[in-house]
């Protein structure tokens, strides 16, 4: 009896952890703006490493699909002209950590439906003009060609649970060319209670 207990608690157990890593099933989804756009797939079946591909669709016929290693599980993806040059870009909403609480962005840009690259959104935590009490729990969007981050804001003390610092919204623009290659750019933040 003794012995069932034990491997019923252990179950719950693994229940309830596997529960609070959040529900990333396997991510395949094809977004287009009028005849082109991407195809994205994503295993999503570890925490740490997951194969993301990115297939153009409608590009010119020597464009190639993209295939590499990324940390963490795809949660959404979102299409849009980012640099307002007619053609469709996306971006690729990335989640890590324990609880998936880290969120990274990565955006693919098209050059003219003839190839596209990828442009890493720079790391919060590593930004000393937004990172003063980040601990992530982001959320993101686009918005008019602009890219969206927000999070609470974590005092010293604060529980995982129960930040008090309101929250910061953070808006990037994609700056560059398709010549000199694009970056995301910090346009302004703002606190709010």
């Amino acid at each position: 009896m003794k012995n069932i207990f034990s491997f019923l608690c252990v179950c719950v157990s693994l229940l309830v952890t596997t529960a609070s890593y959040g529900q990333f099933n396997r991510y395949d989804s094809t977004l287009k703006m009028g005849r082109t756009g991407y195809r994205v797939i994503c295993s999503n079946k570890s925490l740490d490493q997951n194969e993301l591909a990115v297939r153009p669709i409608g590009f010119d016929k020597d464009a190639r699909e993209l295939k590499f290693y990324i940390k963490g599980r795809v949660q959404k993806v979102e299409i849009d002209d980012l640099n307002n040059n007619n053609f469709p870009d996306i971006v690729v909403y990335i989640f890590s950590g324990i609880h998936s609480e880290y969120g990274n962005v990565i955006a693919f840009v098209s050059v003219e439906n003839k190839t596209f690259m990828p442009v890493a959104v720079p790391d919060a935590s590593m930004n000393g003009k937004i990172s003063d009490g980040y601990k992530g729990h982001d959320d993101f969007q686009l918005m008019e060609g602009t890219l969206m981050q927000r999070f609470p804001i974590y005092k010293q003390g604060d529980s995982t649970s129960n930040p008090s610092g309101g929250k910061r919204t953070v808006q990037y623009g994609l700056v560059g060319s398709e010549n000199a290659g694009y970056k995301f750019q910090l346009l302004r933040f703002y606190d709010t209670k």
